[in-house]
């Protein structure tokens, strides 16, 4: 049934080459197609590239607030402290008794049952940089000075040696990569970065990234009307192929790689995903638009299949005018992170997806001269929801002025061990670094606080 052709190597009987049908879906990044950007290693591996034993049937939504939350202003607020500490808003009380939020997070206030405060999370490198990247990655690495990341971040990690959770899907999203920190991949290799969407304004300072649309996962536009008179003759020739998959042999001796890329092409599931048209107006309003719209997105490429998605949502770096800043766009965050939770809740999907909110660092207890609050490692607010966890619960405290842990400090390395668990992985699991050929523990110690198991 094949004939060849030295121009355009092998073609199907439909006159539609292997070459050309598994760049339909090419993404336009680095000039390599979707296949090549799925390529994984093979050697002791599965026939995905992962090892054998690695499996789980969790996802995690990392939502990171780049530049750094105040712990004073969101979930460790102390309104007995003077104005200068305490800041400018009042506490209203939450789901969980005795865990009272910002006024500006009502939304989250409502799901504090289904969630985790650790109040007592602490490392104490104040560089942005060199926070954010450990904090992701598990390891120190880029700093101010030096912005090139050295390890793969837990996404990565997770594309390495899960892969997505369902075939014909992405193994991990980033959307609006703000520029602290580093969700790619690092010596992994490309093909373990994310999928990049949305907003990629404030650059992206700590390593380039893929980026791309639903359209990457479109048929291409533009091809010559010998081949097909229609867009829907070639989408009828597409149906008809699919139907004889399963019976054609040639089929079944594409390699992996191929079959991954052919797979998101034909199932045509992250590209619904993108589609928010698809969703019903009452829950699209529900979310609204902007930051909450792409939460909605993240719950949906979970559906289908992506197993961790990391949303940016802004610039938490606020060195002055803390109010004007907070009164903008924490309203915007909290609808995001708290309609999220509840939907996923409501839709029986939040044990299986563990919801992260945090950023590298808290604030400074004090307000400066410029009414704003600087870098202030030592202390800072983790909000978790979901991944199986126990929740309903703070963990930790701080003294009267936030500044200091004086219960249950949690450190990076716990943090990771947190999203790794939920994962089915353990700190102490090995990758190979590339630039070594040594094994390496995914992280160098940690462990899941008691109190979440």
């Amino acid at each position: 049934m094949l004939t060849i052709d030295t121009k355009q190597g092998s073609r199907f009987c439909d006159g539609l080459s292997r070459r050309r049908f598994l760049e339909v879906g090419s993404l336009s990044v680095f000039g390599l197609s979707l296949a090549d950007l799925l390529r994984r290693p093979t050697h002791g591996a599965d026939s995905a590239g992962r090892p054998a034993r690695y499996s789980s049937p969790r996802s995690v939504i990392l939502i990171w607030q780049h530049g750094g939350p105040s712990q004073l202003d969101t979930f460790d607020m102390k309104p007995e402290a003077v104005r200068e500490v305490r800041g400018p808003y009042q506490p209203i009380a939450s789901s969980l008794p005795g865990l009272d939020v910002c006024e500006l997070c009502p939304e989250q206030a409502k799901v504090m049952d289904r969630c985790t405060v650790i109040r007592s999370f602490s490392h104490g490198n104040g560089d942005h940089w060199a926070a954010a990247h450990w904090m992701l990655t598990g390891r120190t690495g880029a700093n101010g000075n030096d912005r090139v990341p050295r390890q793969p971040s837990m996404g990565a990690v997770a594309s390495h040696l899960l892969g997505p959770r369902a075939t014909g899907s992405l193994a991990s999203v980033n959307m609006n990569d703000g520029g602290f920190g580093f969700h790619g991949a690092a010596w992994l290799g490309v093909s373990h970065n994310p999928f990049g969407y949305g907003d990629y304004s404030y650059g992206n300072e700590a390593g380039k990234l893929p980026t791309g649309d639903d359209k990457s996962f479109s048929l291409v536009e533009g091809l010559t009307s010998d081949r097909l008179s229609i867009r829907v003759g070639l989408q009828q020739q597409l149906d008809s192929l699919r139907r004889r998959m399963e019976t054609n042999p040639t089929f079944r001796q594409l390699d992996s790689v191929d079959q991954q890329a052919l797979d998101i092409v034909m199932s045509g599931q992250v590209r619904e995903a993108f589609q928010l048209d698809r969703e019903d107006q009452k829950t699209r309003d529900r979310y609204g638009s902007g930051w909450g719209a792409q939460a909605l997105l993240a719950r949906r490429l979970i559906e289908a299949g992506v197993r961790y998605v990391s949303l940016n949502t802004g610039y938490w770096d606020d060195h002055g005018n803390l109010k004007g800043a907070l009164d903008d766009k924490m309203p915007r965050h909290d609808r995001a992170v708290g309609v999220l939770i509840q939907d996923l809740a409501e839709r029986g999907m939040l044990d299986d997806t563990l919801v992260i909110s945090a950023g590298e660092f808290g604030r400074t207890p004090v307000i400066n001269k410029d009414a704003g609050r600087d870098h202030w490692p030592q202390a800072q607010s983790v909000l978790l929801a979901g991944g199986g966890y126990r929740h309903g619960q703070v963990i930790g405290s701080t003294n009267a002025k936030a500044e200091y842990p004086t219960s249950r400090p949690v450190s990076v390395e716990d943090f990771c061990a947190i999203v790794y668990h939920t994962l089915g992985l353990r700190v102490d699991d090995t990758l190979v670094d590339a630039r070594s050929g040594r094994p390496q523990h995914l992280v160098p110690g940690g462990e899941v606080p008691r109190e979440l198991l």
